[in-house]
Parts: C-alpha cells; structure tokens; sequence
C-alpha cells in the first residue's frame, strides 16, 4: 500500500499502535510454566480492548489469534497446550486490523536462563531490522533491504532464512510490494517510492537457510533445528527516517 491521504496514515497510525500495545503486553507476560495458548489468550484480550480483530484469524482462518513460535518453529505457530520453559526462545507474531487497515509486527523473548549463541542470535536479529529500516528510503533498492540483513547475519557467524520474506502491508496483511527478501538479490531492481508500507522481518538464522511446513499444515520449523530470531516493524517509507507505526 501507498499512503495517499493524512487519514490512511492515522488510521494505519491507530493500528500501529494497539498491535505496539498487544506486544508489550504478551512480551510482559511470558514466564516459565505458561501455556503459549494462555499467552495468546492475553493477546486476544488487548486487541478486543481496542476493537481490532486478528489479522490472521479473518484473513487466513488461522487457529489462534497470534502467532507463537518456540525454539527450531520460526513462523505461523499455532499457540496451545505447548508449556514455557526456562531456556525457550519464543517468538511472537502480532498482526491485527482495525477500520480496513493492518500493521504487522514481531518480536523475541528469551526465557532465562538462556545460553550465549541465543543472545548472540537475537540480538543479531534485531541489529538486522534496525539496518534494514535504517535502508529503507525513498528511491533505494528493496534489495538492499536483503543485503544488509544478509550482512549482519554473516558478520556474526549465522545466515538468514531464503523462503520467510518480508511485505507490503496496509489494506490487507499481505500487500504490495510483495516478497522482501531477507538475502542480497542482485536481478530485483525493485525501487521503493514514497508512502509505502512495509512489514520488515529478518529470520536470522542458526545455520538452516529454508524452513518447512509441519503437518498441522501451519508451522514452519527448521528441518535440523536450528533457531531463528525474527524481529518486525511495520514502517512507512519516506524521504528521510522511515516512520515505524509499532513502536510504543
């Protein structure tokens, strides 16, 4: 999506916002012996509080109102009876819509204690996003969005996951521009113009390069578990600093 008027860019301002606060709750309330369907359920209360609906629930049908990922399971985690335990890495996915408008956004918990190689890779993760924000201005290259990702996994000993991509967001959870890679693609001479919206997600990864579909025909994990740290903003392009609508 393209932000044409001042009242597209409050209304996705507002959403922005509510699915900021749903994170911060969720990320606040993570502790050992929770569910992670308890911890979605915390998720779903902020978002009714606010009059958002899950994003993935009324576009995908998905089974949850989040998505919670634990360990080697990277993305699209169907939250449950699966028990928090001390040493998890957890990722969660919130993407809501309010008025015809959706903001996507994502973040790491770590449960102490953690060992030093799941530091090292959140923290490499989010060093990737802020790069990757940092980039995205009006009249760069999408694909240097991936190479500074792709960078910053190398020089701290990891690589990033080539089918997990960043987006467009807006209108629907899933807009134009579509597939932002998180590795340099040299053939994508795509260029970003002012006003449009991304959701920007490095999947930083341990040594796997791809993830594949598990049979609840939702979760994606590593096939020889590695982890990933995915951290995402949603964020409008502009001349200068980009805007990020997800952050409190």
């Amino acid at each position: 999506m393209i932000i044409r008027t001042e009242e597209e860019l409050e209304a996705l301002k507002t959403i922005g916002r509510i699915v900021a606060i749903t994170m911060q709750e969720m990320v606040g309330a993570v502790k050992p012996g929770m569910t992670t369907g308890q911890l979605d359920a915390i998720g779903g209360q902020v978002l009714s509080l606010y009059h958002a609906k899950s994003a993935p629930q009324i576009t995908c049908d998905f089974p949850g109102v989040t998505c919670i990922c634990v360990n080697d399971e990277v993305a699209h985690g169907i939250p449950g009876d699966r028990i928090i335990e001390k040493g998890d890495t957890i990722n969660i996915d919130v993407s809501a819509e309010l008025d015809g408008f959706f903001a996507d956004h994502g973040m790491m918990v770590m449960v102490p204690p953690v060992d030093d190689t799941a530091k090292r890779l959140c923290n490499c993760s989010k060093r990737a996003l802020e790069r990757a924000i940092s980039v995205a201005v009006k009249g760069n290259y999408i694909a240097n969005i991936g190479k500074v990702v792709e960078e910053e996994a190398k020089k701290a000993g990891f690589t990033t996951v080539k089918n997990l991509y960043g987006h467009g967001v807006g209108r629907t959870l899933h807009d134009s521009p579509d597939a932002i890679p998180n590795y340099f693609n040299r053939s994508d001479h795509r260029i970003l113009p002012k006003g449009v919206v991304l959701a920007i997600e490095p999947f930083v990864s341990e040594k796997d390069r791809a993830v594949i579909e598990q049979k609840d025909g939702w979760t994606l994990k590593t096939p020889h578990r590695s982890r990933v740290a995915q951290y995402e903003h949603t964020i409008v392009v502009r001349d200068g600093a980009p805007l990020i609508l997800t952050k409190c």
